[in-house]
């Protein structure tokens, strides 16, 4: 086998295993790490969970005094300050590794190449770009979030192939099959927070919460609500397994958010009114270290969000149904564009199947 499979063996097992850690680190990115000398594997590690030790780290320990004359693959750059934990950069030094392989630089400003050229003095070499794209796409949502220091969202949405997220009485379950349920339920998983607006609230009492054949983390439930109409009884309000943050504005009923909060629920204000302020509340969010949020929100929610060009990335799953109704809900309900070239395209397009259903993702392009 030549080096560069070698290498590329090695780099898939440690991407593989930081895949496995997706949603459960909080605003840190995934990394996994594989030590190998002598052409056997001598140690595994991945980040958990933010706080803890890196990927790295975990890889050294199994490595013991193998480290030495090793060679580290490590799916994103090896940090080189101390955060909540000290550099990892310094513990290669000390392991004495002779090699190291990156993915990925780190967009982390506070990192951005320094590790690299902090392993580079030392006279270790390091290459750099192997799977970067594999790299970069799964801390697509850490990247996004420490270079623009607003959430990564996520816009997923389900209708019938004519647009329709429910019937013209409002019935919407199921739109989709089991399959696209499920996977929407990893979504959850795989986000910080879970925004819909209080339309979607009011007409479904959904709990939020991720529901998965394995155990699934709950993320921060949000709530749209401009003028606090949320009832205390809904589910949102009375379930305690998950945070509930609600967005609202300096004109709602200032008694009812007495009531929320004294229901734990916490209210933050974005703008006078008398909608919310979509821009304020994504930097509020940001402040609070809610990275990536998964959007599933009725079609004004999802178009107000899009037209405020807030949205990274769209997941629309399609039914092979056609349920018609002049007044059925759709996705995506904003004033539009007056031209088609000024339409907001989807770009890097992938389709594939839920059972029986379409699931398209894309990214959208904002015209300036």
């Amino acid at each position: 086998m030549s080096d560069l499979l070698n290498d590329e063996y090695y780099m898939t097992l440690a991407l593989d295993m930081a895949a496995k850690a997706t949603g459960q680190t909080d605003i840190n990115p995934v990394v996994g790490c594989v030590i190998v000398k002598g052409g056997r594997i001598v140690g595994l590690g991945a980040h958990l969970r933010r706080g803890e030790g890196h990927a790295e780290v975990h890889a050294l320990r199994m490595a013991g005094a193998d480290a030495e004359g090793s060679t580290v693959y490590v799916t994103l750059e090896p940090c080189s300050h101390y955060g909540k934990t000290p550099p990892c950069c310094e513990r290669i030094i000390e392991a004495k590794a002779a090699r190291v392989v990156v993915a990925a630089t780190d967009p982390n400003p506070k990192v951005a190449g320094s590790g690299i050229a902090r392993l580079r003095q030392q006279g270790i070499q390091v290459d750099v770009g192997l799977l970067e794209d594999r790299s970069q796409q799964m801390n697509e949502k850490f990247n996004a979030f420490i270079t623009t220091g607003m959430p990564f969202v996520t816009l997923k949405t389900a209708s019938t192939l004519d647009g329709k997220v429910a019937s013209r009485t409002g019935h919407s379950q199921w739109v989709t099959g089991p399959e696209a349920r499920e996977q929407v339920h990893l979504l959850r998983h795989q986000h910080q927070g879970i925004m819909a607006g209080i339309g979607t609230v009011v007409a479904d009492d959904p709990l939020l919460t991720t529901r998965t054949a394995v155990d699934g983390l709950h993320p921060v439930r949000i709530i749209v609500d401009s003028r606090l109409t949320l009832p205390v009884n809904a589910r949102v309000v009375a379930d305690k397994s998950a945070q509930t943050i609600v967005l609202t504005t300096e004109a709602a009923d200032k008694d009812k958010s007495r009531l929320l909060r004294a229901e734990g629920v916490e209210i933050v204000y974005c703008g006078p009114g008398p909608s919310v302020d979509l821009k304020a509340a994504m930097k509020q969010l940001a402040e609070r270290e809610i990275g990536s949020v998964l959007l599933e929100g009725g079609g004004k929610l999802n178009g107000s969000m899009l037209d405020a060009e807030l949205v990274h990335k769209v997941i629309l799953y399609m039914a092979p149904k056609l349920i018609g109704g002049d007044e059925s809900p759709q996705s995506f309900r904003f004033p539009g564009r007056e031209f088609m070239d000024d339409a907001i395209a989807l770009e890097r397009l992938q389709v594939e199947m839920a059972g029986a259903d379409i699931r398209i993702t894309g990214y959208p392009v904002y015209r300036k």
